[in-house]
């Protein structure tokens, strides 16, 4: 049996929801999908300049989760760009 999903506390509400390389057809995108929280992860930490200790309590989650959270959105970040994938960010 799997452990209960603890709620995180997410604020940050995107103004766009996807990104794709200009040029290239959506039919011939493949996706890359960024949750909510590795949304909220990337901006805390990224985009805020916030230390990893601050970041996790805003999202009320261990500095050890939000690490995980932090480096699946980062490597999915990294993948989308390197490979010209869209990348959309889950509402």
């Amino acid at each position: 049996m799997t452990r209960p999903k603890l709620c995180r506390h997410l604020r940050f509400k995107p103004k766009a929801n996807y990104f794709k390389p200009q040029g290239i057809p959506m039919y011939q995108l493949e996706e890359v999908i960024l949750t909510k929280e590795e949304m909220e992860a990337i901006k805390l930490k990224d985009y805020d300049g916030l230390e990893q200790i601050e970041a996790s309590e805003k999202m009320k989650t261990s500095q050890s989760t939000f690490q995980r959270i932090l480096t699946s959105a980062r490597i999915k970040i990294a993948n989308s760009i390197v490979k010209g994938k869209a990348l959309k960010i889950e509402e």
